[in-house]
């Protein structure tokens, strides 16, 4: 399963479509223009084995640069387009990039990094500025016939950075360097969501993030088209199903929760009849955001939880799920182990570490000591969240443990919290952290930004405390309510926690307000 098989079946099928600007590329041109670009890597003196990094928004050419890594042998690590200087620098030489790609909506930060990556090879997509030199135009002097040494390369990417710095993902290599070889996302979807090669997928996140590149990647590999919104919004996105007649999407929680929070009248308006299934993941999705989905568009709601790390996958569907509300599923791909302090496995409904036994394999790159850190005794792997299994095996997560509070003594995960506070109708997004406190150590304090920023004061602070006293035991109710205007969300659905936690620690780069 590749491109260049469904671009001589079928050259002028749609390979992917910008959904706002129509933009069009068949596979018929993604697989000349990704042959240009495996050229050109060539040129650059880039061998199989050799890193690149992209640094590019949602663009026409972005699909084109992996699919020239990917039959280059290349890894490919793609950086968020929100990362700061420092953070791209860092990042661009750990995963030791010898070719970096910007684009020109970028330039500004492009700039700020170029210097600081001295020796890197730097091209940029929509335009030139400063050292950058046009990547297209560069691309436009190869054949679009393929080079002589084909082979499979992928992406290892980093870690979203939520609770630390970003660690570089590296999975075991395939063991079919074909770059044909079998696709296991693809082969998921058709097994899980039943994909075809007519399957019309809409990709509403970043693509620089693990899933939105490796589901919609998965679509191309099997001969179906990708819908790719350059930026998301809640009623475009129901309008782009409409239009392109969509049959699956990845989606997070937070999608969930803007269109749900669109005036009912505007949620009706478009035809939601063309979607088969859809799944997401990436966070935890709180038991009345799911409801309301499922009640919307039907048992068609999948779910599953899995890291980038590859280590284990767990899937669950919304029958499975109506008679186990708030469960991520049980384990596909490796079995799962809740387990204590000492690597033991615990009981039934006892909460611990959440561990995979014999899933795939991956290390941190550079970091043994980080990759030790995520074994225990027994050789299993943790992504660090803490859960528990019920008596048939499935899976409830609790929070991560670097999140967890110790108020008095007594542990308390900020999810339940949040899964709360953001079922309120004035609440848009919530965030809960521990805060220092002289007599309990710590003190639960949530940071929520309202739905309409007029309502920021006092009136909703009472009735937020009130709301969650009314539902939650003393000691896990709020001690404080702040308001931001916006949380600090990985456009993926992640909270970047830590900026809000270390504000209230006194921590340099934290962020509250």
């Amino acid at each position: 399963m590749h491109p260049s098989v469904h671009a001589s079946a079928h050259p002028d099928k749609p390979a992917y479509i910008m959904a706002y600007s129509g933009e069009t590329v068949t596979y018929g041109e993604l697989e000349a223009r990704s042959n240009q670009g495996a050229h050109l890597f060539r040129s650059l003196g880039l061998r199989a084995g050799d890193a690149i990094a992209l640094f590019i928004e949602n663009h026409p050419r972005y699909y084109e640069i992996l699919w020239a890594a990917q039959r280059s042998g290349l890894r490919f690590t793609c950086l968020s387009s929100k990362l700061s200087a420092g953070e791209a620098e860092y990042i661009v030489k750990d995963c030791e990039a010898k070719v970096f790609v910007a684009s020109k909506a970028l330039a500004e930060m492009a700039l700020t990094v170029a210097p600081l990556i001295p020796g890197v090879v730097l091209l940029m997509v929509g335009g030139e500025a400063g050292p950058y030199r046009s990547f297209e135009t560069a691309r436009a002097a190869f054949p679009t016939t393929p080079i002589a040494d084909e082979s499979a390369g992928g992406a290892m990417l980093y870690s979203s950075g939520t609770t630390g710095r970003p660690k570089g993902v590296r999975r075991a290599a395939p063991v079919d360097p074909a770059i044909d070889a079998p696709n296991a996302l693809a082969t998921l979807g058709q097994a899980l969501y039943g994909w075809t090669p007519d399957s019309v997928y809409l990709s509403p996140a970043p693509l620089y993030h693990a899933a939105p590149l490796g589901w919609s990647m998965a679509v191309q590999a099997m001969g179906g088209t990708v819908i790719m919104m350059e930026r998301f919004d809640a009623e475009d996105a129901l309008r782009f199903i409409e239009r392109y007649k969509v049959t699956t999407a990845q989606w997070v929680p937070t999608h969930f929760v803007r269109m749900l929070k669109l005036p009912e009248e505007v949620r009706g308006r478009y035809d939601m009849s063309s979607l088969k299934a859809v799944f997401h993941a990436a966070a935890p999705c709180p038991v009345p955001v799911k409801e309301q989905m499922i009640a919307w568009w039907g048992p068609i709601v999948h779910e599953y939880y899995a890291g980038t790390e590859g280590n284990g996958f767990c899937i669950i569907n919304s029958t499975e799920w109506l008679a186990h509300k708030g469960s991520v599923g049980r384990g596909l791909t490796a079995q799962v182990r809740i387990c204590d302090e000492e690597g033991e496995p615990l009981p039934p409904r006892a909460e611990g570490l959440v561990f995979f036994e014999g899933g795939g394999q991956f290390e941190y790159h550079g970091d043994p000591a980080k990759t030790a850190e995520s074994r225990n005794k027994h050789g299993w792997t943790t992504l660090g969240d803490v859960g528990w299994l019920d008596e048939e095996g499935y899976l409830y997560l609790t929070d991560r443990k670097s999140f967890m509070i110790i108020s008095g003594g007594v542990n308390i995960y900020p999810q339940e919290v949040e899964n709360l506070l953001i079922g309120h109708p004035k609440v848009a997004d919530a965030a809960v952290v521990g805060a220092p406190d002289e007599e309990m150590g710590e003190k639960v304090v949530a940071v929520i930004q309202p739905l309409d920023w007029a309502d920021a004061g006092e009136d909703l602070r009472n009735e937020l405390m009130a709301y969650a006293r009314q539902h939650l035991s003393h000691v896990k109710a709020p001690r404080v309510i702040d308001f931001m205007a916006e949380l600090p969300r990985h456009a993926t659905g992640k909270l970047y926690k830590r900026l809000i936690r270390d504000a209230y620690w006194g921590k340099e780069g934290a962020r509250i307000g």
